[in-house]
């Protein structure tokens, strides 16, 4: 796969994830997005929390800067003490923000470029790779939370007994390439 196939497709990759997390959001109640199982457990609110703080921190400069910012303060991305939906809607669109507007000014060239994370060399492909497994495992939570509280959950994929009519839809088509993402 040449490397700016590879960067298509890795933005259409966070994009779709990102999109499980709003439609996450929309099935909820604002007490639902503040809820913890137990006192070690984390909220939705503070996994959001906790990747806006990941995103600024390591996209931020990235090129330039280590990904863990001086200002950062990872601890307190715990902390369950945001009050509202809007307040946390803002912080999630803003850290996609940061995160995505780097992904797209990236050029093939830039992957393996060096750039640092704790002060450990990771090519930008590499730190690309590392945020693939880290951000979707935390909406996967986001998600798997959300269902837990919904009164009423709308699947984010195909729903239980949609895999037939799905397939026959898909394979009714002539193969043709394209990310599974186009159409959704």
């Amino acid at each position: 796969m040449e490397n700016n196939n590879y960067l298509d497709s890795v933005i259409k990759q966070f994009e779709y994830y990102k999109s499980l997390g709003d439609k996450a959001f929309a099935q909820v109640s604002d007490e639902h997005l503040f809820w913890q199982s137990h006192e070690d457990s984390n909220s939705i609110a503070t996994i959001v929390k906790h990747l806006w703080g990941n995103m600024r921190s390591r996209w931020t400069d990235f090129l330039n800067t280590d990904g863990e910012k001086p200002w950062r303060d990872r601890e307190s991305e715990f902390e369950n003490d945001w009050e509202s939906r809007e307040e946390m809607l803002e912080k999630w669109e803003a850290g996609w923000a940061v995160f995505l507007n780097a992904l797209h000014s990236l050029r093939a060239a830039d992957l393996d470029t060096i750039v640092y994370i704790r002060n450990q060399g990771h090519t930008v492909l590499e730190a690309i790779n590392r945020q693939l497994a880290h951000y979707p495992y935390h909406v996967g939570q986001i998600v798997f939370i959300a269902k837990m509280c919904a009164t009423q959950w709308q699947s984010l994929s195909i729903p239980r007994g949609g895999s037939g009519a799905f397939n026959a839809e898909k394979f009714a088509q002539p193969p043709r390439r394209e990310h599974f993402t186009e159409g959704l």
